[in-house]
């Protein structure tokens, strides 16, 4: 074995390609060929891609499943707090010599071709989940779809969420380009399910093209709510009285609607409404609306682009407290952060930047500090070096009955749950 620890192998995967993001699906095939894998599983898999509500639309999938008493294996990314996130057995990570077994497999496979990091733990969780053999697989794309390292397995399901401007140096700067990118993981005959109720026409084509039958929100499939439940209905689906999601946002009875079809679209699996709301009750996905503190209350989102961030300024509007909102603020600098902090601002008091420095692509703490004045000429800013320190700094200054948003990326809320785990 080239290594014997984890934490080896994910440094030596990271200098392996010079590129951070080398998209294309010739690398990976090329070696999942010489592992010895086929492009499925011997079970089903649902691929999901989209711009924002991936994450939620997984953990309902995996959780519905589970409480349906079938076996999952689910590969996400990116992490928060541990590597071992991204690959899951029946919900729970995988263990550091489980993942560097299967990293001497793929590393003796590969021969002299240069992997990138997502590629490698790509093919690593493919490795896993067929020594596995789980009831069903699923799999997030990371970027896009079409060339995206998780579309080099054939879904039987294909799922895309909503759809909205971002990684436009990858995907394109307009939403026909982008849902181009995404409707690359649908296959012929294959159904697809859209989780954006108004997707975007060059999606609506490529499912015709490959005759994918194509179920959208609010056209085949809607959302009725009660007084203290709501209805799942389409052509095929009459589903009454379910609970509220276990995951915060109004948004999110969407994402459970699309998890639910895109389950009922497994001929060979069945799914009871008794699973269905056990599975919507117990779905959970840290980082998305999640609060680790009270008095003050304090929340963490990754929301990171100008659909996910106006998802959060709502949940604030739609849920005020008695005294001050107070952001903390770090992100990337390939973001669109001047309309991010436009989007909150109309919800947000107090201001604290920090910097990511030590993340590829983020923006230094003196060039958050500066976007944010630039924006917000008039407000008041606190700026601190990192993300812990500017979390500190809005403690010490909250009451009991305000609260702190901390926002802006995943590294953002990674620094942060590390901060407030540890205090």
């Amino acid at each position: 074995m080239r290594f014997n620890t984890l934490d080896e192998w994910l440094s030596w995967q990271q200098s392996l390609n010079p590129r951070e993001i080398d998209l294309g699906l010739e690398r990976i095939s090329r070696v999942l060929a010489d592992v010895g894998y086929a492009t499925s599983f011997d079970c089903p898999l649902i691929t999901v891609a989209g711009t924002n509500g991936k994450g939620s639309v997984v953990a309902f999938i995996e959780a519905i499943a589970m409480a349906a008493g079938y076996t999952t294996a689910t590969y996400t990314s990116p992490h928060l707090l541990h590597y071992n996130e991204r690959i899951r057995i029946n919900g729970e990570a995988v263990d550091d010599e489980r993942l560097c077994e299967s990293f001497d497999r793929i590393d003796s496979a590969r021969g002299e071709v240069p992997l990138t990091y997502f590629e490698f733990g790509t093919l690593a969780a493919i490795d896993i989940f067929n020594q596995a053999k789980p009831d069903l697989v699923i799999m997030e794309v990371g970027l896009g779809g079409r060339l995206d390292a998780v579309n080099c397995m054939d879904a039987d399901v294909g799922v895309i969420t909503g759809i909205a401007i971002d990684h436009v140096d990858w995907l394109g700067d307009n939403r026909e380009a982008i849902g181009f990118e995404k409707a690359g993981i649908m296959r012929a005959d294959k159904p697809t399910v859209c989780g954006d109720a108004d997707p975007p026409h060059s999606l609506l084509e490529h499912a015709s093209g490959l005759n994918s039958e194509l179920k959208v929100f609010c056209r085949d499939f809607f959302v009725k709510h009660g007084n203290d439940s709501w209805d799942l209905l389409g052509d095929d689906m009459d589903i009454r009285a379910l609970p509220a999601p276990a995951l915060t946002g109004e948004f999110q009875y969407g994402n459970a609607a699309t998890a639910i079809t895109a389950l009922l679209c497994l001929q060979d699996r069945v799914f009871k409404r008794d699973a269905i709301v056990q599975g919507l009750a117990s779905a959970c996905l840290p980082g998305r609306y999640q609060q680790v503190q009270s008095q003050p209350q304090v929340l963490l989102d990754v929301a990171h682009n100008v659909q996910a961030v106006a998802s959060l300024a709502a949940q604030l509007q739609a849920h005020p407290v008695a005294g001050k909102t107070h952001a903390v603020i770090a992100m990337l600098a390939d973001k669109p952060v001047e309309q991010v902090i436009d989007i909150v601002s109309e919800v947000v008091d107090d201001w604290y930047s920090a910097g990511l420095e030590s993340v590829p692509r983020g923006l230094s703490a003196a060039a958050m500090a500066a976007l944010v004045e630039r924006q917000l000429p008039n407000v008041k800013l606190s700026a601190a070096s990192t993300v812990s320190g500017a979390c500190e700094q809005a403690l010490a200054q909250a009451a009991e009955d305000d609260r702190v948003v901390v926002f802006g990326s995943f590294h953002t809320v990674a620094e942060a749950m590390a901060y407030f785990d540890n205090s």
